[in-house]
């Protein structure tokens, strides 16, 4: 019986790298039906105040990260990331917890894929449209686009059980290790961080496999 491989993922909706690595992860898992991919919210800013303290201003966290944001677009295998469109915005850059809340309260109704569905529609409005993912209006038409029931997403997002998801995620990132995004661990113990070329995450899919 082939070996199956438990992939978590860590990310941030607000993550550039994230945005590249996750079409390269479904990617591996369609070509290796071995692998599950298990989805952890990993809050990078968890509110507008950790994004001040982290870059000394709101205007100054806008300005660093679309530095990050531009370098990412140069790896991405579609360059879908838009830095220019987002300068131009006038909505400050958001902070993690409403963009990780709504993908795990879309994770109760859909599982792992509803969750994964959600936090690519969350990013592509984030990265590519340059929305306000902090904006209700906003998550809750990427809700709708994937098809979620959206009255009960509603009230998923509100309550205590997935803010503690949430939370959970974060603990056991901690568990690992892990301190920055994206990042893959495989059956709780291979680590694999960055967003890696396809070439490179296949064979660390198949090195795991092996052990």
């Amino acid at each position: 019986m082939e070996h199956r491989i438990v992939v978590e993922f860590f990310h941030d909706v607000l993550c550039a790298w994230c945005y590249v690595l996750s079409p390269r992860v479904r990617r591996l898992v369609a070509g290796h039906p071995e692998v599950e991919v298990v989805h952890r919210a990993f809050a990078l800013a968890p509110s507008p105040e950790d994004l001040v303290r982290m870059f000394g201003s709101a205007a100054q966290a806008k300005e660093e990260i679309l530095g990050h944001w531009r370098a990412a677009n140069r790896y991405d295998d579609d360059h879908r990331i838009d830095a220019d469109r987002m300068a131009a915005r006038i909505h400050p850059y958001p902070h993690s917890m409403p963009g990780l809340l709504a993908c795990k309260a879309a994770e109760v109704q859909g599982g792992q894929e509803g969750h994964w569905a959600m936090f690519d529609r969350v990013q592509r409005a984030h990265l590519t449209e340059c929305l306000d993912i902090t904006d209700p209006e906003v998550l809750t038409m990427c809700a709708t686009e994937v098809g979620l029931d959206v009255r009960r997403w509603q009230e998923d997002v509100q309550s205590p059980a997935v803010r503690e998801a949430v939370e959970r995620d974060r603990a056991r990132a901690l568990l690992y290790g892990v301190h920055a995004v994206p990042t893959l661990v495989a059956d709780g113990r291979h680590v694999l961080s960055g967003a890696r070329p396809y070439g490179e995450l296949e064979a660390w899919a198949t090195r795991v496999k092996k052990r």
